[in-house]
Parts: structure tokens; C-alpha cells; sequence
């Protein structure tokens, strides 16, 4: 089998299975009523007409990015987290408590104070799951969205309570939201009339820390071991336990940092519903960009595309913003389909043999021609 033949097969399913996506997407839209050319038409096209789309998607973009590192870092260590959602929300409540009581630090002690502790409070988060999946053998699966739903409800009873802002007993918006925190924690807005922050910056910073981690470091080989496998990684003396728990934790960090820098740099107070879902969207991120910092920046701009643009949808045709969610849940069950067929070298040697005798078919009829 040539490495020709391997790339091309592997483009072939790639570009295939952005077919058959498009597809199914099409089959529900068409489904709903819905105009299917117009739809993705606006979704993959209007958000990039002005600047003020172009940057609301890399805005979208930042939380994603974040999220996907840390999830890479897991599932490349072999441990699937699908509790960043709650890492987000408890990210985002430490944030808040530092700003909170310490509002007069500068901006340059307070930021880096700030989203050191959204990191420590989403690191906090991903250690329960971690430990309990290294030393108790608990599914991470079960135990991280458990979390999930306790960090929602903590989450929201430090809004209507310890943190409420107090204009509300007032105002009574009955949105559960903090206080404005102090301006000494905004992230700076550099590109004027839009909400782009330096966070986009730092994102991209964290891609190339995890990149230098994951494949430049013995730490980082040791964890991909500890995922590629178990067995082999413990008869090489890699303490897999220690390496599960440290993966959790930096997973969970990063969940906590984009939690912080979507406070510090969009909404500038915590509010209800704030991580927006980015939790789980991160995971399709983490899967679409191939697990890979390369791929991860990519796709983040691409789901962040499709999340803008879905938001368009409702207004100019008439398709319920939701529909992304659809989008998402085919994408992942494609993105998993592929995966296995690419893992499958069975499947491409057979292939490669129908390829082969097509071909020498096609010599014979040219030569008895």
C-alpha cells in the first residue's frame, strides 16, 4: 500500500463525510420547511460580509479554542471530558469572587489574578472526576456530567444569593446576574466599534503552550502514552493514574480560564446561562480539528461561524437558532463514523484492491484495444 494511496483515501473519507453531513443537514431543513440553499447560504456566508460579523465569530471562537485544548489534553491522555460545562460555570464564579474583593487592583495585577483563579476553579472542578476515574475506576463519563448539574446549581445559587447584584432587590430585572465588576479586570476591546478582546491573543498563546506540551515535552508523551495505551504505558513505568488526574485537572483548568476571559472580555459581570453551551460545543471542536492545536483553531472558527450564523438564520429565514445544535450532534456522529473508518485498515486494503483491479482492467481493455 503506497502513502499516495493512504493520503488520498484518507482526503476521500474526509471529503465524503462533509458530504453526507451537508446532506443530513439538508434532509432536516428540508424537513422543517425550511429553504436549504438560502439557510447555508447564511450561515456559512453572511457573518463574513462586514467587520462586525468577521469578529463576532472569532469572539465565538475564543471560549471554543480554550475549551478544545483542554478536552485534547484528556481525551489524548485517555479520559473523555464532557464536564467542561461546569468547569466553565465554577471558572466563572471564581473569577467573579476575585474581582469582587479586590476591585482596586491595576489591571495588570488583577487580570492575571483573575483568570489565575477561573483556572484554578475549573482545575479544582476536573480533579473529582479525575481522581475518582484513576483511583475509584469511576466512569468519567457518569461523574463529569453529575458535575455538571451540581456546578449549575451552586453557579446559580451564588447569583440569586452571595453575589446578587444588589440593583436587583431594587430593580428587579429577575435576571440572576452579579454586579458590574470593576473595569480594572475588562479585557481590552482593540478593534474599535466591535467587542474582539485581547483574549483572542491569549487563546492562541494557550494552543501553542499545549502544542509544546502535548508533543515536545516527556510530560506530554507520557500522557498521549497513558491514552494510546494503558497497558503498555504501565509496563513502560508511566504512572497512568498520576497522568489521568493531571489531565483532568489541566482540562479542567482551561475550562476555567475560558470562563474567566468570556467574563472578562464580552459580558464584564456573571450572569445566567453565560457559558452558552461553549462546553459542549468544545468537544466538537476538540473532535472536528482532530485533536490537534493545528486543527483546533480552525474548526473553532468554523463553529463559531456556524453559531453566528445559526443566530442570523431566525431573523433572515426563519430557521430556529437551535438548528446548530442539530448541526452539531450529526457533525459528531459523522465525525465518529469517520474515525472509525480510517482506524479500519481492513476496510482500506479492501479499497485499495478494487482500486487495483479496476485499474488493471482498464490496462487489459486498452492493450486488447
Amino acid at each position: 500500500m503506497t502513502k499516495r494511496f493512504k493520503t488520498g483515501y484518507r482526503i476521500g473519507v474526509i471529503v465524503l463525510a462533509i458530504i453526507i453531513t451537508m446532506l443530513l443537514g439538508a434532509v432536516i431543513l428540508w424537513a422543517i420547511g425550511a429553504d436549504v440553499f438560502k439557510t447555508y447560504m447564511v450561515i456559512l456566508t453572511e457573518p463574513l460580509k462586514n467587520k462586525i460579523g468577521i469578529t463576532e465569530v472569532l469572539l465565538r471562537m475564543v471560549p471554543l479554542t480554550i475549551i478544545a485544548l483542554g478536552i485534547t489534553v484528556a481525551y489524548r491522555s485517555g479520559i473523555i471530558n464532557i464536564g467542561a460545562e461546569g468547569q466553565m460555570a465554577m471558572g466563572i464564579l471564581a473569577t467573579t469572587a476575585i474581582a469582587l474583593a479586590f476591585p482596586n487592583l491595576p489591571s495588570g495585577v488583577l487580570i492575571p489574578f483573575a483568570i489565575l483563579a477561573g483556572m484554578v476553579g475549573g482545575a479544582a472542578w476536573g480533579f473529582i472526576p479525575g481522581f475518582l476515574k484513576a483511583k475509584l475506576e469511576v466512569s468519567e463519563l457518569l461523574s463529569t456530567v453529575m458535575l455538571n448539574y451540581i456546578a449549575a446549581q451552586l453557579y446559580t445559587f451564588f447569583l440569586r444569593g452571595p453575589m446578587l447584584d444588589p440593583a436587583e432587590l431594587t430593580m428587579g430585572s429577575g435576571t440572576p446576574q452579579s454586579m458590574r465588576l470593576t473595569r480594572n479586570l475588562d479585557l481590552t476591546r482593540f478593534i474599535p466599534g466591535t467587542r474582539i478582546h485581547s483574549g483572542l491573543f491569549i487563546a492562541i498563546g494557550l494552543a501553542v503552550l499545549i502544542f509544546l506540551l502535548l508533543w515536545k515535552t516527556s510530560y506530554g508523551y507520557k500522557m498521549r502514552a497513558a491514552g494510546a495505551s494503558e497497558r503498555a504505558a504501565r509496563y513502560g513505568g508511566i504512572n497512568v493514574p498520576k497522568y489521568l488526574i493531571i489531565a483532568m485537572m489541566i482540562s479542567g483548568g482551561f475550562a476555567g480560564i475560558a470562563g474567566s476571559i468570556e467574563i472578562a472580555g464580552v459580558h464584564r459581570r456573571a450572569i445566567e446561562g453565560v457559558t452558552s453551551g461553549y462546553g459542549f460545543s468544545g468537544i466538537v471542536v476538540a473532535l472536528f480539528g482532530g485533536l490537534h492545536p493545528a486543527g483546533i483553531l480552525p474548526a473553532a472558527f468554523f463553529f463559531g461561524l456556524l453559531i453566528y450564523g445559526a443566530d442570523m438564520t431566525q431573523r433572515l429565514v426563519g430557521v430556529p437558532a437551535n438548528m446548530v445544535q442539530v448541526l452539531q450532534g450529526i457533525i459528531i456522529l459523522v465525525i465518529v463514523a469517520t474515525k472509525m473508518v480510517l482506524a479500519n485498515p481492513y476496510l482500506m486494503q479492501r479499497v485499495e484492491s478494487k482500486f487495483a483491479a479496476i485499474a488493471a482492467k482498464r490496462s487489459n481493455q486498452e492493450v486488447q484495444a
